[in-house]
């Protein structure tokens, strides 16, 4: 799972994102099969996407900010 921080600049995130997904084809190269990138959320998901994410956390764009109360 690969949240980067909040605040980073678009080409920051995607950098961490193409990180991961080097990572998983290394880790592949060895043998092992993981299938799943989980990566992305509401504010740059599209660029997780971009990056190869299998699996992506959007709830802020489906139910709005969280509250207190």
């Amino acid at each position: 799972m690969c949240i980067p921080r909040a605040g980073q600049h678009r080409a920051a995130n995607r950098a961490c994102f193409a990180a991961l997904r080097a990572l998983r084809e290394r880790i592949n190269g060895h043998g092992l099969a993981l299938d799943t990138l989980s990566m992305g959320m509401s504010a740059d998901f599209r660029d997780a996407i971009l990056e190869g994410a299998t699996i992506i956390r959007i709830g802020t764009s489906l139910f709005g900010p969280r509250t207190n109360g």
